[in-house]
């Protein structure tokens, strides 16, 4: 895989500037975004097709980058048995893990109880904004789920930008290439170069990453108000320290156990967790992950089968939000809760929250389906957190990504397709 880093040479990057380093300029614009926001409302959330414009030139890209690379590492491994092998052992990890994340953000807002003493009446909760989330989230089942799987058909799949769809035809393509021996490696040779053109095409990309996380974030801020963080501060700070317990204590377990520190993974992935922060979608690094992964040593069919899988099978993010959010709506409202009724709550979401990507506003939509799923929860409720659910996900897509990075990790030391020297060389700086 070609590296994305490679579009500057290694000297250029170590001698250039501070103020040309990415993550400096998406920072800086970050910051100037909320000012933007905060000193004139009106004008930062005219700022917000900036930053959809950023996210949407990136998903442009992302059904060929997946395809060309799965089909590349595949092929190249020669092995479907491997290819099999991979994949279970990565949704052994990813229920493991995800059941660890809903563990966690039960047991902490259980504890720090944020919703308690509100007393929220749900019949007199304004729900004229929910329209939208309700109506997508009455096609959510784990039925459909799995059926979207498959592609409608092989076009529709890549026009969509569908993760799971593109992964889907990129391993039946893969496994019909290798059929075909010696044959198939001129068509091989095409796709290995056209993943190369790929990569270059997002390392042209992300030097608008600044002018998408500005507009992201002035849109923000001038839409939702900083009242809105003030007004549920209580349930935010619940959360962010909740990610970062699941972070630095569940996922700095596992990454010990595998023989690198999450600290200096953090580090390495700097960049795209800033600009997921200020986008608050973690597709807008799809591409770059993959490619910062491999260039750590992780083999490249893992990286291509892991990652993509893991935007839909792995979000560790979304379990904490949807467990925090449920719980906290019930104590806002004075729902009771028994054990068993959060035990059931759990079983629930770890299935509904496997349907939380592809779908706009998706763990909005998740968490309204699970409400109407348990029945014990108003579902009118969602409204007290729709206000704030864009500053839940500044928790959310980072943690989701940091999960997925330690996942790819894991998974190819457990499979024996990680160059350890490399990855602490590359960890180390």
């Amino acid at each position: 895989m070609s590296s994305v880093n490679e579009a500057v040479p290694t000297a250029a990057r170590a001698s250039r500037p501070w103020y040309a380093q990415l993550y400096v300029q998406v920072l800086i614009a970050t910051l100037v975004g909320v000012v933007l926001g905060w000193l004139d409302p009106g004008l930062g959330a005219q700022m917000k097709p900036l930053g959809d414009a950023f996210i949407q030139v990136i998903r442009m890209v992302i059904a060929p980058i997946i395809f060309f690379t799965v089909v590349n590492g595949v092929a190249r491994m020669g092995d479907m048995k491997r290819v099999g092998r991979v994949a279970i052992k990565a949704l052994v990890y990813f229920e493991i893990i995800t059941t660890v994340a809903l563990a966690i953000a039960l047991l902490m807002i259980n504890l720090w109880q944020p919703g308690t003493g509100m007393h929220i009446d749900p019949t007199r909760i304004d729900t004229s904004g929910l329209k939208t989330y309700t109506a997508a989230s009455e096609h959510l089942s784990t039925v459909a789920f799995v059926m979207n799987i498959i592609p409608g058909t092989v076009i529709g799949a890549f026009a969509a930008g569908n993760v799971l769809q593109v992964l889907f035809f990129a391993v039946l393509f893969a496994a019909g290439l290798t059929m075909l021996g010696p044959r198939g490696e001129p068509l091989l040779a095409v796709i290995e170069l056209s993943s190369q053109v790929m990569f270059k095409i997002v390392a042209i990309i992300m030097y608008t990453a600044p002018i998408g996380a500005f507009g992201a974030m002035a849109f923000t801020v001038g839409a939702f108000g900083a009242g809105s963080l003030v007004s549920l501060g209580a349930l935010l700070a619940e959360f962010y320290i909740a990610c970062l317990i699941f972070i630095l204590l569940a996922l700095g377990a596992v990454s010990a156990l595998a023989g690198f520190s999450i600290l200096k993974l953090i580090r390495y992935i700097g960049d795209e967790l800033l600009v997921v922060v200020a986008t608050t979608s973690s597709e807008t690094v799809l591409p770059r992950l993959m490619q910062k992964l491999a260039d750590a040593g992780c083999e490249e069919s893992v990286v291509g089968l892991v990652v993509p899988t893991g935007y839909s099978f792995n979000l560790d993010g979304t379990c904490l939000y949807l467990a925090t959010a449920a719980v906290f709506l019930a104590q806002a409202t004075d729902t009771p809760l028994t054990l068993w009724h959060q035990l059931g709550l759990m079983a629930v979401l770890l299935l509904t929250s496997k349907g939380a990507a592809g779908i706009a506003g998706a763990a909005f939509v998740v968490l309204a389906a699970t409400l109407a799923t348990v029945q014990s929860i108003p579902v009118a409720s969602v409204a007290l957190v729709l206000g704030i659910h864009r500053f839940m996900s500044m928790g959310m897509t980072p943690t989701n990504l940091i999960g997925n990075a330690v996942a790819t990790i894991v998974v190819a030391r457990w499979e024996g397709a990680l160059d350890r020297t490399r990855l602490r060389a590359v960890l180390n700086g």
